[in-house]
């Protein structure tokens, strides 16, 4: 099992989004954050003032994922995140301990919304197909 977490762009969220939910990644947690990285401040004016931008709005996506998932949702963040500028983003892949189900009390990969990788992809490109 293992925790991916990625920041990326927040105008890059919908493809991210809908390129994770096409690689089966369901059980995702969003948060808005700011943050510095390679990127250059930005100057700007506000009521006359130049004002430094120190810190950019980022999303950081959060998932726990199983071991067959882990590739596929690198992958999956990888082709839509990427603009090819300085600012894309990070993802970080982590080892997790334990995980339970605080509903049933299911631990570890049962407690993991999908075990099984090929047959949520499998439903998932179906879905995808239906909607469209």
């Amino acid at each position: 099992m293992k925790l991916i977490t990625t920041v990326v762009r927040p105008e890059r969220l919908p493809e991210v989004k809908a390129a994770l939910f096409r690689a089966g990644v369901t059980g995702i947690t969003l948060s808005r954050v700011a943050g510095h990285g390679g990127e250059r401040e930005v100057f700007s004016q506000y009521r006359g003032n130049t004002v430094v931008m120190e810190f950019r709005d980022k999303v950081r996506i959060e998932m726990a994922v199983s071991e067959p998932f882990v590739e596929p949702t690198v992958q999956a963040i990888l082709s839509s995140a990427r603009t090819g500028e300085v600012g894309d983003g990070k993802i970080f892949v982590q080892a997790i301990e334990q995980v339970i189900r605080i509903r049933t009390g299911e631990r570890d990969n049962a407690a993991l919304t999908a075990v099984n990788a090929s047959e949520v992809q499998a439903a998932a490109l179906k879905g995808a197909e239906e909607a469209a």
